[in-house]
């Protein structure tokens, strides 16, 4: 079994060293319903087009549907993905790597994975703050434009612990928002 340490990182807002602005679109907007309420992230094909339609592809079968939140570190990141919950695997099908020069400021969208560049799969991190020691190592596919605050309330995990969470927030739902009707 191959443990995803880190992984798809989430959403970053837009700073000046962050992700430049793209005019969002309902096929590369994402509505992450939580049970705080719902966050919309823009997604970057033009950054990770691969990664972007493996989790296209993934959303549309329902994967991350009650999906655990289950490594959370307070000031960190917040991972997902995980097929058990439990930060083991994935869906099947690993991503190669499609690393750039985006930062991992708070709310960038990036992909766990282990450490095979090339091992990406279906978990994914949010980041809460800037971490830099991310920069172009992970893959970077979006960033929350809207509702970074709902992000902030999923519950965090014991930091000694790795950010492993005791009954964890789940993902209520994920959609492509032009499948919303």
């Amino acid at each position: 079994m191959q443990r995803f340490l880190l992984g798809a990182a989430f959403l970053v807002g837009m700073t000046m060293s962050g992700m430049t602005a793209v005019a969002a679109d309902a096929e590369n907007t994402i509505l992450l319903e939580l049970t705080q309420g719902t966050v919309e992230i823009e997604m970057r094909p033009d950054l990770a087009p691969n990664h972007v339609a493996r989790i296209k592809e993934l959303m549309r079968a329902g994967y991350y549907d009650g999906k655990k939140w289950h490594r959370v570190i307070e000031g960190f990141m917040a991972q997902t993905g995980s097929p058990k919950g439990d930060g083991i695997g994935g869906a099947g099908k690993n991503v190669k790597a499609e690393f750039s020069k985006e930062k991992h400021v708070r709310g960038t969208a990036s992909m766990a994975r282990t450490s095979d560049p090339d091992s990406a799969d279906a978990q994914f991190f949010i980041v809460l703050a800037d971490s830099s020691h991310l920069d172009g190592q992970y893959t970077v596919w979006g960033k929350v434009a809207k509702g970074m605050d709902l992000v902030d309330k999923i519950k965090k995990g014991d930091r000694n612990g790795n950010g492993v969470v005791a009954d964890p927030d789940i993902i209520v739902r994920m959609r492509v928002k032009a499948d919303v009707k």
